[in-house]
This record gives structure tokens, sequence and C-alpha cells, in this order.
């Protein structure tokens, strides 16, 4: 049944808008919120009061002629809700209407007990500030959004031109109360299941006699001017800009927001109806390109998808201009100008980017520490680097260097040394007195359990112990690393550098428990029973897999995995005689030469792919054939020869083929052409397995047909929704940076869960490189790449110690200057709102705010003729315009 006080109310309060123009329907959003706590009773005595016109309770209960003592327990119960809004004035009580947004709905929203009872409340609060978006786009001129940006403060602090009313300090130092609160747009996605996963609590401020209310009202925490001025810092380095309600005239605000993007409602007409004018502030961001090095921290914190990552080099062609950008200001704006899809964020210009950070399996902003580490900033360079990969001294040794192979020096010369760069920069922090461990962004409560001390674990536990939460690694094993310190010999990767990069893990308190088999020792179901919240498995793929020939189980042969796994926990393996080597990727060349130093002689590789095919880089092959091990290019088993159990020989037979028409893996042989090979030791380094032991027992957790983990696309969850995969045990035997760079995204999944929030909303990122064919290289001098000094395989093959050597300080800044810095970022200076985010973000002073507009807020009671007056004008121009393109379209026939 329609309580019809109730929707006389929501009707009252809507005209403050609307003008009463459009009427309230008991289906409408503006009833549904105060439905559920309003009493028709309650609404009778809230319509004797009006909007943003305080009246006390005496003459309130002169209007309604109820006591004073029944009015003021009416009134302070809708004050509490959030319906009205009670503030003082002389000391005495005051209460007033306000309008639904800002005000009534964030109020309600803020009453934490009634939106667990009645989540409608949230979902009205969303469903009615999309109605309002809708019907406001294009019609409120720049600086008269009920909402508005208000900059940075270091971003506008060399600005002689701005105004008092733009600076958050000056709006901070005119109060003296201030009360922190949740964020109300965020706290309302949450609920309706589209949280984007930045903090809700405790982050928005009200100032003053809102301060008051909330703190009276038990909607917000009382807290110091100081308190004030901290959490406004702290949302700025979490990538949060500011807005303040714009209904009170300039610098007269009574709340500072501390909003994003992806939720909050007052952006959401500038990106979902793509009317940035609503929100703006007087400013909007413009770039240098000549410091700008694409390294996209401005790109992934603005609010606005006003940046992109695009091409700083000239092209032989010309990169075809976008269509002009038609706007609101004189253009009618419906449906199909709208972006839908505004979270999906577009971080690249469609004619792409620098291709070292698209390659990048992590997205490290390669030519960003490039370029610090040419200045000597060398700390700021790794901080860069961590942003995106906590382990930089592994990969500048076993890293795959998708980064090199992509680099656009290498149409002039030859690649830039990209990892050999990472590796000097990585070992500065190594030598340091103080590592640098990042700062902890909260004191979270939750446990978290990673199972699997490999690197994407490592990686995952790395990210959720900066956010702040209490992380245990739980390792089968009795060494960390997994497959680094497992199935990568010392004199690859030395066990004191993984270890030394897990000690930053440790300072930020992460724990470890080495030697636990999960499932076997200690259940999922056991660990939730002990407090754990949420799960990560990445136990890697750690056994290594069989030929199906038979003599397989013969004495003498192993698996590589297997073999380098007992070499690396010091178990004693001794080999004797001639070895052979099955298999032509990386960890065969490794196995092949681990196998010289453990005693064996004559060692061979056997391989089913060319030279060209071999799926081991180039730079491991030349390693191995200088430490004298032969590769036998296009051979496949045949059988495996043994004598009383003893394996002696391996026969193979040539491999014309490995793939098929269709890329597909199905390998042919002429059988007519083999040959056998005798061997005292067969090494079969063939692929990698998954060994799942009992950790799936009793769970909902599924498998796919090649025993990888089942998980959902993007979020990386399981069948059980506390449980979440990475590294090799859901994609299959990859590279370490490969599981790093999921472990952070496992990371960003459970700091999601955790919250309630939604696990895919945002997360979207789409990396391509430019054409570097389309590039126009004359005019490069020819740099020579600097090197390291080439170790002899002679002297190599005789130690387990790294013998090669990082790039003197000389080297990297040579090394750094080859470097043609072909990315940079472009602004959409109409899609800005000029909030400056980008400005706190960028490490080379490479964006700034430029003053563009020079507009002010009005109070409430002047907008609706200035808006007015707006949309006249806007409707002349719309009209000329059409009669422009009229004319225009019958001159070109």
């Amino acid at each position: 049944m329609v309580k019809k006080k109730v929707l006389e109310l929501s009707n009252k309060i809507a005209a403050g808008i609307t003008g009463g123009l459009v009427k309230v329907k008991p289906t409408d959003p503006e009833y549904r919120i105060l439905e559920p706590v309003t009493s028709d009773e309650e609404a009778e005595i809230a319509l004797y009061l009006e909007i943003r016109k305080p009246k006390t309770v005496k003459e309130v209960s002169k209007l309604c002629g109820r006591s004073e003592d029944e009015v003021e327990k009416i009134l302070y119960k809708l004050a509490v809700d959030g319906s009205i809004k009670v503030e003082k004035e002389d000391g005495v009580d005051v209460y007033s209407l306000e309008l639904f947004v800002p005000g009534v709905m964030e109020y309600m929203v803020d009453n934490k007990e009634n939106v667990e009872k009645y989540p409608v409340i949230a979902e009205c609060f969303e469903e009615y500030t999309r109605k309002l978006g809708a019907l406001m786009a294009g019609n409120i001129p720049v600086g008269l959004g009920v909402m508005r940006v208000i900059p940075i403060q270091s971003a506008i602090d060399g600005d002689t031109r701005k105004a008092s009313y733009e600076e958050i300090e000056t709006l901070i130092e005119k109060h003296e109360i201030f009360a922190v609160t949740d964020c109300a747009c965020r706290a309302s996605m949450r609920v309706i299941g589209e949280g984007c996963g930045h903090t809700v609590e405790d982050i928005c401020i009200r100032l003053g006699s809102a301060a008051e209310y909330y703190i009276r009202t038990g909607k917000g925490r009382e807290v110091t001017k100081e308190e004030a001025r901290e959490i406004c810092l702290k949302a700025e380095k979490e990538g949060l800009m500011h807005q303040i309600p714009n209904l009170s005239g300039p610098g007269n605000a009574l709340a500072i927001c501390n909003c994003c993007g992806c939720s909050c409602f007052g952006l959401r007409n500038a990106n979902l109806y793509r009317n940035p004018d609503w929100s703006r502030s007087n400013y909007v961001s413009q770039v240098d390109i000549d410091k700008c090095v694409a390294c996209g921290e401005c790109v992934e914190n603005c609010p606005s998808n006003a940046l992109t990552l695009g091409l700083s080099l000239c092209t032989k062609e010309p990169i075809k201009a976008p269509v002009e950008k038609e706007t609101p200001y004189d253009t009618q704006w419906g449906k199909d100008r709208w972006d839908f899809n505004y979270r999906t964020r577009k971080v690249v210009e469609e004619s792409g980017t620098s291709p070292c950070k698209s390659e990048c399996p992590a997205h490290i902003a390669v030519q960003g520490y490039v370029k610090m580490a040419s200045y000597g900033k060398y700390r700021e360079a790794l901080e860069l680097i961590k942003k995106e990969n906590p382990f930089p001294a592994v990969c500048g040794r076993i890293c795959p260097r998708k980064c090199e192979s992509a680099c656009t020096r290498s149409g002039v010369d030859e690649p830039l040394a990209i990892d050999e760069i990472k590796k000097f920069i990585a070992d500065q922090d190594l030598k340091a007195e103080h590592r640098f461990v990042p700062d902890k962004k909260a004191k979270r409560e939750e446990k978290i359990a990673i199972i699997g001390g490999g690197p994407a674990g490592l990686s995952c536990a790395y990210f959720l112990g900066a956010e702040g939460y209490k992380v245990t690694v739980f390792e089968k094993q009795n060494k960390l690393g997994g497959m680094l310190t497992l199935g990568i010999p010392s004199f690859r990767l030395g066990k004191e550098v993984v270890n030394s990069e897990i000690e930053v893990l440790k300072e930020l308190g992460v724990e470890f428990k080495t030697g636990v088999e999960v499932g076997k020792d200690i259940t999922l179901n056991e660990l939730r029973n002990l407090g754990y919240k949420a799960f990560y498995l990445a136990i890697g793929a750690q056994c290594g897999r069989k030929l199906g020939l038979e003599g397989e189980d013969a004495k003498g042969v192993i698996t590589g995995v297997e073999f380098l796994r007992k070499v690396n926990l010091g178990e004693e393996v001794k080999l004797e005689g001639q070895a052979v080597v099955i298999g032509g990727g990386n960890v065969a060349i490794d196995v092949a030469r681990t196998a010289e130093r453990m005693g064996a002689s004559n060692i061979s590789m056997y391989c089913l792919e060319s030279r060209e095919e071999m799926p081991a880089l180039e730079e491991e092959i030349e390693e191995a054939l200088s430490e004298d091990i032969s590769i036998n290019n296009s051979w496949g088993p045949k059988a495996i020869i043994q004598e009383n159990g003893q394996v002696v020989g391996v026969e193979f037979k040539k491999c014309i083929s490995v793939f098929d028409e269709k890329n597909r893996f199905n390998p042919k042989f002429d059988e007519n052409q083999t040959k056998i090979v005798r061997a005292n030791n067969v090494l079969i380094s063939v692929g990698q397995g998954i060994e799942w032991g009992d950790l799936l027992n009793d769970s909902k957790l599924e498998l796919n047909p090649n025993k990888t983990l089942k998980v959902q696309s993007l979020s990386y969850q399981t069948g059980e929704e506390d449980v979440f995969g990475g590294g090799d045990a859901v994609t299959g035997p990859k590279f370490a940076i490969d599981a790093i760079a999921l472990g952070k995204q496992g990371a960003t999944s459970i700091h999601r869960y955790l919250h309630g929030d939604n696990l895919i909303i945002g997360r979207e990122r789409e990396y391509h490189a430019f054409d570097k064919e389309n590039l126009d290289k004359d005019g490069y001098d020819s740099l020579p790449r600097q090197r390291t000094l080439h170790v002899e395989g002679s002297k190599s093959k005789e130690t387990f110690k790294d013998l090669r050597v990082t790039f003197t300080e000389d080297q990297v800044k040579k090394e750094t200057e080859r470097c043609l810095g072909c990315g940079a970022t472009v602004v959409d200076q109409y899609q800005c709102v000029g909030c400056g985010i980008c400005t706190t973000k960028c490490k080379f002073d490479a964006i700034s705010l430029v003053r563009k507009y020079n507009s002010a807020g009005v109070e409430f009671k002047d907008m609706k003729s200035t808006v007015i007056k707006h949309v006249i004008k806007r409707q002349g121009r719309i009209a000329v315009k059409k009669v422009k393109k009229s004319i225009g379209s019958v001159f070109s026939k």
C-alpha cells in the first residue's frame, strides 16, 4: 500500500531540483528510499519543513498543532534516518529538508544499520543519480553541477590565477569541526554488487554544521583538522580525487568527498553521460611530451578516462586523426552519445603505445624506470618496477626479455639492454643498508593463506602484505621460492638473490610455514576453522612429465624437474658416464648444464624442434654450446634401451615436423631414419605437470582436462568463492614473470572479495604496441649496445656460482641514453575534469594543470535562473548547428 504522506514528502524534496515539473510515482527511487523507514505520521510532520530553510521545533509544533515533545521526537528520528537534517543555530536545534542529492540520499546511505535492514536505500541512491544524470546531461554549465571537482592542492599551488574557493586547504582552515564518514557512493555500489575495490570506510570529510550533524546522528566519527588533512592525503595516495557539494556559493561547501571514477555518482555524469561540464573544475591537464615516459601511472589513476598511452615519435604515414568530437554544448545528447562501458578502461590509444610496456606480461613501466636510472635515481626506479613486480633482481637474471624482443630501438641498431638495466637497479637495493619496503596502506585483521611459495604465491603475498593483511605462505618443501629455488640452478639464479627479495616480504609482516603440505598436513577447511578468510592456490607445475615409453622406469632415467629439485635441495646426486637430455626448452638447457656439473660427461641434448623452432632462449642455447654440450635437433625418442634394469641408451627417430598446418603440436616422424645413442643417464625434460595431492579433497574445486585449476577469467576465482588460483597451477608451465603478474591479479581479487566488492569491474586492461614499421627512423645515431664481460664456458661449467656480472654505473648511463622514449601520455582535455590526481602520480614532472575556465558556483537559490539561461542558449546553438549541417549537406551533393 502506498504511503500517501511519504509520497507527498518525496515530491516536495524532488521539486528542489525539478521545480515540481516531474511528479514522483510510488515506483520511483525518490519514494522507495523513504518508504521503508518513514511512516505517514512522520512524513506529515516533515512536510512542514522547507528545503535548506531551517525551522525550530517550536515553529514546526505551532504549524502542525502537536506538542513540541512529539515533534522533536519525530524530527530527530527522521534526522537519524537521514531524510532531514538537524543542526544548531544560536544553540537551538533547527531542522530542514535537503535536496535528494547531495543531501538526503547520502545521509540515508550513511545510516549503516538501516541499509543493512533495507538494501533498497542504497539501490535507490544509485538509481536516482543515474536518472538525474540522464536528465541533466548537457543542461548544466561549467561550475554549476550540484557536485564539483576541487583540484588537488599541490597541483595548483604554483598558479597565481587560482581562487581561494579552489583551494582545499582554505576550505579546511575555515572550519573547526570535522567528521569522517564512509563513501556513500561506493557503499551503495557495493550493496548492488558493483563495488570497485576503492576504500569505502572512513574516507569522506564533513565540515562545520554537516560534521555536527554526522557526529550527533552516529553517521560519522569526529576527527581533528590535522586528521582531516591526513585523510585527504591518504585518499590522494590511493588515487582518489576531491569533490565538494556546490550549492552554497564559492568557498562554502560543507563536505569533501574523496571520489573515484568507477563508483562516484557525481563523476558518472562525466563518464557515463560524457558530460564533464557537470563536474569539472576550472582546470585541465596538459602533458610535456619531452618529459613524459609513458609509465602509465597517470592513466591508471585518471578518474574520467581522459588520459591514454600513445606515441611520441614521428611516423612515416600520419596516424589517422580522430573525428572532431561532438559535445553537449551544441548537440542533442541522448543515449547514443553515452558510454555505457566507461568502467572498462581504455588505457591505450588505438594507434598503440610503447612496445616494451605492451609486451611485458606484468606491463611494467619500462620506459619510466629506464629514465629514472638515467638520472641516477635508482631507488625511485626500483619503486616504479615494484608497483608491478616485487622480484626485479630475480627477473633481471632469468626473464625471457619480451620487452627487449619488442624494443623499438632494434629497428635502428640493437634493442635496449632492458634486463641488464633492471638487474643493476635491483642490485643497488640488494646492497643497500635500508631496503625498499612499501608502506602498508592500512592495518587489516583478515588472515589470508597462500598455498605455494613460488613466484605467483610470493607475488600475491607481497601485494596483500602491502595492503596490510595478515598473510601466511604455506610451502610443501623446506625451501621457499618454488621453481625459482628448486627448478633453476644457482649458476643462473643464486639462491641468495631469491632469499634477499623474500626478506622484503618478511619485513611486510608476511609469515612463512615451510615443510607443510596443505591437504595432507592440514586441510583448507581446517585453515578456515583457524580464521583464514581467503586462499590463493599457487602450487606450480612441480613435477616432470614422462614420455610414456617402455624403459622409463630403468635405473638412470629421471625427469629433469626432479633432477634439478634434488640438486637444489642438496640431496645426493651423482652422475657418471654419458648423459642424454631429452627436450629443447630452457629447463632442458638448465638440466644439461647442471648434469655436467654433477659429474656427467659427453652430454647430448635431443629435441623435436629445429634450431630455429627451439623454445629455449637463444642466450641459453649459446651458453650450453659454450660449455661443450651438443644439441641435436629434429630427433624424437622412440625407445629407452635398458640392460638388467639399467639404462644403456636411447633410440631416436627423425622428426620431420613438429606442428601441423593449424600450428598445433602434432609431430611427424620418419620411422625409417633412426639412431641409437649410448647413455648411462637419461634426463627427460619435455614438460611439467601439476601434482595436486590431497589439496582438492572435500572441496568444490575443479580441474581442467590438462589438470590445471579451473578459474573464472580475470578474477581467477574458483568454484569456492574464497579460493583463488594463479601461476602455473592455472596457466600450465610459463615464465616467472607471467606467474608474478598473476600474483598481483590474485591479490586484487582477494582484496575485493574480502570487502564484498565486484571482482572484475574496472579491471580490464588491453595494451597494444604501435606499428613499428610506420616509424620514421631516419636521424637516429647508431649507438652500440652495452655488454657485460663474456664468461667462457670452460670456466662457467666448473662452478655453480653465477659468473655473469652486472653493468657498471657508467654502462647504465650509456645504455639508458639509447632509449628512444617512444611512448607518451595523450590528454583528452574535453573529458578531463581537472582534478589533478595525475600530477601526484607523475614522478617526471611531465603533467600539470592549466587554467581553462573561470567559473564559480552560485547559491542554490540562484541556480535555477542560471541553468534556465544556459539551457535556452544551448538549444539555440543546437538549432544553428542543425541549420549549418543542413545547408552543408545541400552544397556537398
